[in-house]
């Protein structure tokens, strides 16, 4: 059975408030939403995911006022990129305060705010009164859903209530930038690259060590589809390509593929597109997915970090 689909907001707040889990739409993808000041909320939130209880959620706010009684620091350089992105697909990591349940941490002690650039998901927060933790709403390491069926198939009455808001906008996860360390550095690409975040603060990101904070989409393997996923440069790479479903950008010539999934003509579409073509190739009879890559500029970095995991999966 799939847990019920609606738009009334008042509705999932009030599932919020009681302490339960709704699919939220945000613009990246759709997020497993409860009250994430609550211990009991979060503790089944994790169940229901079956998510490490040593990876944190990003806790989603509903202004950047909000967002600041969040942490026990607020840098000048949250402050430049809040200013900039939000509401947008970028989560800034900074020491937590007081306010999240430790459980949404995941013994970091630090907290990813992001504030989406969703009026649904605007709403539903300032209705619940709270912050919401809200990782993809799946189950923990599989393809991300990006419309409320996908919700709704994916996790069925373990969520307690859909709130539809149509097809993500963005396709894949946000930006993910640690302002914890010396110098600002990102975790995870999204649509927000980071010539974008070096031009708003003026200044070069340091690269991702292994000493970086645990951050939600890192783990080498993630994303991943029922079926094998392999990355090729070619059409024609493959010697036997019969039972392999391939996934590439528009005009792409392939012959001999038991199918061949369209998956647009820019990095952007691909992105927009990209769970709903690996989900679509999941359910296309073949042994295996191959897939073309986009161009590695833009939003075709995070869509490469997104199908390398799930390649890594396999």
């Amino acid at each position: 059975m799939q847990g019920m689909i609606t738009n009334d907001v008042e509705a999932a707040a009030a599932v919020i408030r009681a302490g339960g889990l709704v699919g939220m739409p945000t613009e990246t993808v759709y997020g497993l939403a409860c009250d994430a000041t609550s211990p009991a909320a979060l503790e089944r939130l994790y169940a229901v995911k079956g998510r490490p209880t040593d990876h944190p959620s990003i806790v989603h706010v509903a202004s950047l006022a909000d967002a600041r009684t969040w942490t026990a620091e607020w840098p000048a350089t949250a402050e430049a990129l809040a200013r900039r992105f939000w509401p947008g697909p970028l989560t800034l990591i900074l020491p937590a305060g007081d306010r999240p349940d430790p459980a949404a941490l995941g013994g970091t002690g630090t907290v990813g705010l992001r504030l989406p650039d969703s009026p649904l998901a605007l709403a539903l927060i300032e209705a619940a009164g709270t912050g919401l933790a809200a990782p993809s709403a799946n189950r923990f390491g599989r393809v991300s859903p990006t419309s409320a069926l996908h919700v709704a198939e994916d996790l069925g009455r373990d969520v307690d209530l859909i709130l539809d808001g149509g097809r993500c906008g963005i396709g894949v996860e946000s930006t993910i930038v640690d302002l914890t360390g010396a110098a600002p550095r990102v975790l995870r690409p999204g649509a927000i690259t980071t010539d974008m975040l070096e031009e708003a603060l003026a200044t070069p990101l340091e690269p991702a060590g292994a000493e970086a904070p645990r951050a939600p989409g890192t783990l080498a393997a993630h994303y991943a589809p029922r079926l094998p996923v392999i990355l090729i440069d070619a059409a024609d790479e493959l010697a036997d390509p019969s039972s392999t479903t391939l996934i590439a950008p528009t005009r792409t010539a392939a012959q001999g593929y038991h199918a061949v999934i369209d998956a647009g003509a820019t990095p952007a579409a691909f992105a927009e597109r990209l769970y709903a073509l690996l989900r679509a190739a999941d359910m296309s009879g073949a042994a295996r997915i191959a897939v073309l890559p986009p161009e590695a500029t833009g939003i075709g970095l995070a869509v490469r970090d997104r199908l390398q995991r799930a390649a890594a999966s396999s």
